[in-house]
């Protein structure tokens, strides 16, 4: 290691960002290029999904593509309309709580403005707690700047590539936001090194406040979008379909346009915002361990810059995947998509072990001392090696186990279409028991990762073990949104009057789309259970604990206390969701029964003239914003509040056991409620599908059986799209939040115990 080293590595991750947002800007302008009109030879593509002898002579005509731009820009107004709002509201809530960060940190030393000695190298002199406090609320605005505006390009993307071309857009999403996210970090942690120089213990604790704005953003984006979403789906799909028995999607159905959008802001700006959560907080813990170990006190730039070096290496990485597996073997097939997409999954995994194994060996010294509860543990470089390579390859076991329990070509969820032969109510008893069975494998295999990881380096093993896991977060993020895009190419389709076959074509990415959704929020738990255990450790040191010990009355109510708020947040926000689609299932029903000939079709609004459509279906658009933004503030309150409450009147020891309680519950009942929903929505387009004897024996569209799965899935929406996914931001944002203020904590918290 040496002054050549440190040079590279200053070069190595600005410039793996920038070719990043690069090669995302270049996927943009072939998205752009792409035209709604298949038989214009400008597409760029010689083999089509949608064959040219296959298509109706009025696919190409210019009516459809005028109805197709104009139901696009409807989605996309609608869409940025209500993050704008949102938004408004989660700009009060930075101002309010970066002013508490500053007044509770600040308060520590009295807002002091003398130098401290430091925590960790003794003998040296640290920057004052005052400055700890600015730079941690600058942190937090700026974490939840980039979160927010991960989730709006996000969503622009989807909302601009819905009519044109799902499998280029998912790659302009994946590699700009991993970019995006890795260059402001980095940018920033060089901003804040200009004045705490070589106080790297104080610099790398502020920094904290980067994952705890990216997290609390995300969190937000996630709940009021999910709940947006299932609103208009629930009431969309109970009055349409089971009651109405109209196609989803069918023009006809007021609440559809509210469905669509709801897609973008739940699914889309939700899932960005809540990935790059996960990448700010693990490389934060990552940082944050390194700097009180040998890294910090020996001021070895390039073994710091390990955590985003190998983030680097993830984006060059994916971006050979990408070509690799979607330009040189172009899909030619409907069918190839899902296996192509898994495919990507397989060839990053691989390549990013050899990448691992390079960096681990350029980048870190052949031993190094960490700093273990107190004690020193000698590491060695390989020892990371493999910490990184077992968080990257327990993240792809997670993937693909969510893959066999969501996938419809799998027995589990065809087992759970079966039961649907008997009515709603086994179909309910079989999902829910798919659910708690595709929970074993992951525990295992994080539980696997749990323990080698912090066998070999203590908490930075399983820091590093969460950045391997999402190291791919490039590819992650094109999977997962490859699923609510294709929803609302689906939508387009069947709104725009499009053929039958196309529409079956769009139902069968649609269903695809839903299994790699699925393995998004697989890779999303799983890497939340490792960053929320490494927050975990890094608030146990930086608040002094010895050890935290079960059997202490602290510890033990604050673990059943912990282990209690999933359920209640699942609570608050299923509740939210079935309140809200009340209202908008009587909304829809008003205007099937007050508009003449609606039904029949002699009403249908006209996409051509989209300002009448747009009046007709307001009420449902306002039904979902105003619900959702209401509803969104419960759940986050008590997320937000509950350390500050629990640190400051009960103590660092209660708090450990809330956080340790709400990881081991939280991740069992997020992977269970995401795949649960997943398989009652595939079991139910496996009987639409028809696409075998036994789905036919089960269908067609308006049987029992369908109905029943039509309820299913119903339920499944809002535990799959609202709740599940939530949660994995519940038990990291909560980690990371008693981390930045593990300082006050410590000297002024437990109150309540002092006075008994």
């Amino acid at each position: 290691m040496g002054a050549s080293s440190e040079a590279l590595t200053q070069v190595l991750i600005p410039v793996a960002a920038l070719v990043g947002i690069g090669f995302a800007l270049l996927q943009w302008l072939l998205v752009s290029r792409v035209k709604v009109s298949s038989h214009d030879s400008s597409n760029g593509y010689k083999v089509k999904l949608i064959e040219a002898d296959e298509e109706e002579e009025c696919i190409d005509n210019i009516e459809i593509s005028i109805k197709c731009a104009q139901i696009q820009h409807a989605i996309s107004l609608g869409a940025t309309s209500f993050l704008f709002t949102e938004y408004k509201y989660l700009g009060i809530f930075m101002g309010v709580f970066g002013v508490i960060i500053f007044l509770f940190l600040g308060s520590v030393k009295g807002f002091s403005t003398k130098s401290e000695p430091c925590t960790y190298n003794k003998g040296s002199t640290c920057k004052p707690a005052l400055a700890n406090a600015v730079f941690s609320t600058i942190a937090f605005l700026l974490g939840a700047l980039t979160s927010v505006l991960s989730g709006f390009l996000g969503m622009k993307i989807a909302t601009y590539a819905n009519a044109r071309t799902t499998l280029e857009a998912r790659k302009v999403m994946g590699f700009l936001l991993a970019a995006n996210g890795l260059l402001v970090l980095y940018v920033s942690i060089y901003l804040f090194k200009l004045y705490y120089g070589d106080d790297w213990e104080g610099l790398y604790e502020s920094i904290t406040g980067y994952g705890l704005g990216g997290s609390s953003m995300a969190l937000f984006g996630r709940v009021g979008g999910g709940i947006y979403t299932k609103i208009a789906d629930v009431g969309a799909d109970l009055v349409g379909k089971v009651e109405r028995n109209i196609p989803e999607d069918d023009p006809r159905n007021p609440a559809v346009i509210a469905d669509k959008v709801g897609d973008n802001v739940g699914d889309i700006a939700g899932m960005g915002s809540d990935l790059f959560g996960s990448y700010a907080e693990s490389s934060c813990a990552a940082l944050f361990v390194a700097s009180i170990s040998s890294f910090g006190i020996n001021h070895d730039v390039t073994a710091m810059s390990y955590p985003l070096i190998i983030s680097s290496m993830g984006i060059v990485v994916c971006l050979i995947t990408t070509l690799f597996a979607t330009d040189m073997f172009e899909i030619k097939n409907v069918r190839e998509i899902e296996p192509s997409l898994k495919q990507q999954l397989l060839i990053s995994t691989i390549l990013m072990t050899a990448g691992i194994a390079m960096v681990s060996f350029f980048a870190l010294p052949s031993e190094f001392i960490l700093f273990d509860f107190g004690n020193e543990k000698e590491v060695k470089n390989w020892h990371l090696f493999f910490c990184v390579s077992i968080g990257l390859w327990a993240g792809l076991v997670i993937g693909y186990i969510t893959e066999y329990y969501t996938s419809n070509a799998y027995s589990p969820v065809q087992d759970v279409a079966d039961s649907c032969r008997t009515g709603a109510a086994t179909n309910v008893i079989f999902g829910l028991a798919l659910g708690y069975k595709s929970v074993i494998i992951p525990i295992f295999a994080i539980s696997i990762s749990i323990y080698v990881s912090f066998s070999l380096a203590a908490m930075y093993g399983i820091a590093v073990a969460a950045l391997g896991m999402l190291s791919t977060i490039s590819t992650g993020l094109a999977i997962d949104a490859y699923g609510p895009i294709s929803d609302n190419a689906g939508g387009i389709a069947e709104m725009a009057g499009m053929s039958h076959k196309i529409r079956e074509r769009t139902d069968a990415l649609d269903a695809a789309g839903n299994t790699t959704a699925a393995i998004g929020k697989g890779f999303a738990i799983g890497s939340a259970a490792l960053v929320s255990l490494a927050l975990f450790g890094a608030y146990v040191s930086r608040a002094g604990i010895k050890s935290v010990d079960v059997l202490t009355p602290k510890v033990f109510i604050g673990l059943i206390v912990g282990a209690m708020l999933p359920y209640w947040f699942s609570a608050m926000t299923m509740k939210s969701v079935g309140s809200a689609a009340l209202k908008m299932v009587e909304e829809v029903r008003r205007q099937f029964n007050s508009i003449p000939g609606l039904m029949e079709g002699t009403a249908k609004p006209d996409y051509a003239n989209l300002l009448e459509q747009r009046r007709q279906q307001q009420n449902c658009v306002k039904i979902s914003t105003d619900a959702s933004l209401r509803a969104m503030i419960p759940p986050g309150a008590l997320v937000m509040l509950t350390p500050l409450i629990v640190g400051t009147f009960l103590g660092v020891e209660t708090l450990a056991g809330v956080l340790a309680g709400s990881l081991v519950s939280g991740v069992q009942v997020a992977i269970s409620a995401s795949n649960t929903g997943g398989a009652w929505d595939n079991a139910k387009k496996y009987i639409e599908a028809g696409g075998s004897e036994h789905a036919k024996s089960l269908g067609p569209k308006g049987s029992d059986c369908h109905k029943a799965a039509v309820i299913g899935d119903t339920i499944g929406d809002p535990l799959k799209d609202t709740s599940g996914p939530s949660l994995n931001i519940l038990i990291k944002l909560m980690a990371v939040e008693s981390l930045v203020f593990a300082p006050f904590f410590a000297a002024h918290g437990g109150l309540l115990f002092k006075f008994i």
